[in-house]
């Protein structure tokens, strides 16, 4: 099998307006899209489409059929157009009306499946490749805890130090954290994956950096005395993140660091799929 996992490490550090660091240990997915539906057959613990430990279902990814919200001008190509059954295809007809090419292409995702049936992805990963296993694109899939989802597309891989790198800053305009406004910029460094994960996204504020997080860790095969290894090191996985997410959340504002309301600058939430109620209705949200 070429999909696999990834036993890692993340970490924040936030450094103004008051500094806050943590870090914990999860592991993720490495799923190869075109293997999806094989792997049930290899593994007792996952399904696709179906309930079981871990399940994977293509409508959780990439909702590209549905209609964006408040899409830039400039990137227009991000607007409904008619869904494909299937997340593989969906990612290659996105790049494609980026001006990426894939028609033979492999695209891997680097992501935490439903777990007991419970999904929560602060972000997932696309990896994107050509018929002679060449990377060329990659993504980063962000979801808040409203669940909207946005994606970030970064362009042809660079060399550096002899591997290559996804690097691109690209406006936010999109409410992540209550405690990080949208006006900021997201600074992303994905290392194309094999034997080891490496990926870091910053914040930049007016061109300083402000947060910093990062994703690391060794590639472990996907065989199930792997996963039942890991169902029991790190269990309930999906629901320990967002519970670490809204503890983080009570220690920032038992700090005072200053609160954004999500409602309060809708037009400048930008480009986003699933839009919580606060920017389809502000009215109300007021």
């Amino acid at each position: 099998m070429r999909s696999q996992l990834y036993e890692c490490q993340v970490r924040h550090a936030r450094f103004t307006p008051k500094p806050h660091a943590f870090a914990y240990r999860i592991f993720m997915f490495a799923l190869d899209l075109d293997e999806i539906e094989h792997l049930p057959g290899k593994l007792a613990m996952f399904s696709s489409h179906r309930r079981n430990l871990y399940s994977f279902r293509d409508g959780d990814y990439l909702p590209t059929g549905e209609t964006v919200h408040n899409p830039d001008p400039q990137m227009m190509s991000l607007a409904a157009d008619p869904s494909a059954p299937k997340l593989k295809q969906r990612v290659l007809n996105f790049l494609n009306r980026q001006g990426i090419d894939l028609p033979e292409g492999r695209v891997v995702l680097v992501t935490l499946p439903r777990i007991c049936g419970y999904l929560f992805n602060p972000v997932s990963f696309y990896f994107c490749y050509d018929a002679n296993g060449h990377p060329v694109a990659a993504m980063a899939e962000v979801t808040n805890t409203f669940r909207e989802m946005k994606p970030f597309l970064l362009g042809a891989p660079k060399m550096a130090d002899g591997r290559c790198v996804f690097q691109a800053r690209l406006p936010k305009q999109f409410y992540v954290s209550p405690f990080s406004d949208v006006d900021v910029a997201f600074d992303f460094e994905l290392h194309n994956p094999a034997e080891f994960l490496n990926v870091r996204i910053d914040d930049y504020t007016d061109g300083r950096r402000t947060f910093t997080s990062s994703l690391t860790g060794p590639r472990r095969d996907l065989t199930n005395g792997r996963l039942l290894w890991f169902t029991c090191k790190y269990p309930l996985l999906t629901l320990r993140i967002i519970t670490l997410i809204h503890w983080h959340a009570l220690i920032l504002w038992l700090k005072h660091v200053p609160w954004y309301p999500k409602a309060a600058r809708p037009t400048d939430q930008r480009g986003l799929y699933r839009p919580h109620a606060s920017l389809t209705q502000p009215t109300d949200a007021t």
